[in-house]
Parts: structure tokens; C-alpha cells; sequence
């Protein structure tokens, strides 16, 4: 079992910029792609960001140049820089965990989800 827990939300004004972070726990023999989803209520789910463990970052299209995702495997944290916020940015982001152990099995874990408002 992988808990992940966001920290960073809340409401800024479009224009500002939020941190958000996602603190893992890990097993060993174990390689990680983690990322960061988003859902307003009535929506899908989208993929916002995705770091693999050799670096590679996935973005969409939507925050491409705004967003940037980092991780610290020292503190087995992944976090998404967000600036120029937008209010179509509003949502809860979830932060994502994809754990593929040494047999090649893969396990999808999510945390509880971090409130992001933009507004005025």
C-alpha cells in the first residue's frame, strides 16, 4: 500500500500562482510514475502533469508553460508548480502514483484530492 497526501490548495486570484505537493510513501523494488490529475464536479477526470522516474514530463496541452512538476525522491515528494492561474484551472487536483514492482505488476494509487480555486 502507497498513502499519498496533497498540501498546497486553496484560492488565489487569477494570475497568482499555488504550490501544491504530494507526500509518498514507498516500498522498495519499486519504480515510480507519479502525476497529477484534475475533476471538477460533472467533469472527467484529466491528467494535468506526469513525471517518470528517469525525469520525463508529460503535460497537458492547457498548462503547458504555466505548470511545471518536480519530484524529490530524498523526501518521496512530487510537486506541481502552478503559475499564471487561470480560473479554468479550478478543480480538485488529485495527486497520482503508478507503482511498478520488480515482477513488472502495476498499482495505481490516488490521494484525497486538494481544492484549487481561482477567482476574483
Amino acid at each position: 500500500q502507497v498513502q499519498l497526501v496533497e498540501s498546497g490548495g486553496g484560492l488565489v486570484q487569477p494570475g497568482g500562482s499555488l504550490r501544491l505537493s504530494c507526500a509518498a510513501s514507498r516500498s522498495i523494488f519499486s519504480i515510480y510514475t507519479m502525476g497529477w490529475y484534475r475533476q471538477d464536479p460533472g467533469k472527467q477526470r484529466e491528467l494535468v502533469a506526469r513525471i517518470r522516474g528517469g525525469g520525463n514530463t508529460d503535460y497537458a496541452d492547457s498548462v503547458k508553460g504555466r505548470f511545471t512538476i518536480s519530484r524529490d525522491n530524498a523526501k518521496n515528494t512530487v510537486s506541481l508548480q502552478m503559475n499564471s492561474l487561470k480560473p479554468e484551472d479550478t478543480a480538485v487536483y488529485y495527486c497520482n502514483a503508478v507503482v511498478v514492482d520488480i515482477a513488472t505488476s502495476q498499482y495505481n494509487y490516488w490521494g484525497q484530492g486538494t481544492q484549487v480555486t481561482v477567482a476574483s
